[in-house]
């Protein structure tokens, strides 16, 4: 599922916010200070949601300018209740995706959060409604497996190419972290169960991977097969 990050210091509104929020099926965890929520940057959610007046001389504005200098692309909606037009225009400027000033209905919320994920993500919303709200996306850290765009980026945004089967071999591993795997598991999964040949082509694979992802924690189960560490 999507990772929603919320920062939000009214209590009452943040906990009916987080609740429509966890409705969709998405992961949601919530800050009522900026300074918590700025130790949370480095973990990179799907998206933020940010209130732009905080408490303890951290707010919305110094937020977004540090999300966004970890990762220019990460999706960020603003919210806030002073001057509409001002906040909209600065907080656009500074790169946040989208605007919505109090009051608002939470609805309202759920709706631009799922379209902008929509947009980022390039899920089209029939997809979405199919999956039930699950993400496109997994971690093996530090590593993102984008499955709708069968991409691969580290921790600093970089791409990296992986051929199709290293891609699929990535993804089975992603699906089932933690999970020890039987070679002949993997090779149905991967190849197909009509595959004819040795499960040793597993193994080959795997140090394909290993070379293209050196930090994916990796671990090889003598005499039974591999699992993966992390999420």
């Amino acid at each position: 599922m999507y990772r929603i990050y919320l920062v939000e210091d009214e209590e009452h509104l943040r906990g009916i916010l987080e609740a429509y929020l966890r409705q969709e099926g998405w992961q949601v965890r919530s800050f009522a200070d900026g300074f918590s929520a700025r130790e949370a940057i480095a973990e990179r959610p799907d998206l933020w949601v940010l209130d732009i007046m905080l408490p303890g001389g951290v707010d919305g504005y110094q937020l977004l300018r540090e999300v966004k200098a970890d990762r220019p692309l990460q999706p960020v909606i603003f919210i806030s209740a002073r001057d509409a037009d001002i906040d909209r225009v600065v907080g656009l400027e500074m790169g946040s995706d989208d605007y919505i000033a109090k009051p608002f209905l939470p609805r309202e919320l759920v709706v631009r959060t799922r379209r902008l994920l929509e947009r980022v993500y390039r899920i089209p919303a029939e997809a979405l409604a199919e999956t039930g709200g699950r993400r496109s996306r997994l971690y093996l850290r530090p590593y993102t497996i984008d499955e709708a765009a069968r991409m691969v980026e580290d921790d600093q945004g970089t791409v990296i190419d992986l051929t199709s089967k290293e891609f699929e071999l990535l993804l089975y591993f992603a699906r089932h972290a933690g999970q020890v795997l039987e070679r002949e598991q993997v090779l149905n999964a991967v190849w197909g169960s009509d595959y004819f040949g040795s499960d040793r082509v597993v193994d080959d694979l795997v140090r394909r991977l290993r070379r293209r992802l050196r930090e994916l924690r990796l671990e090889t189960v003598y005499g039974y097969g591999y699992r993966v560490v992390g999420g």
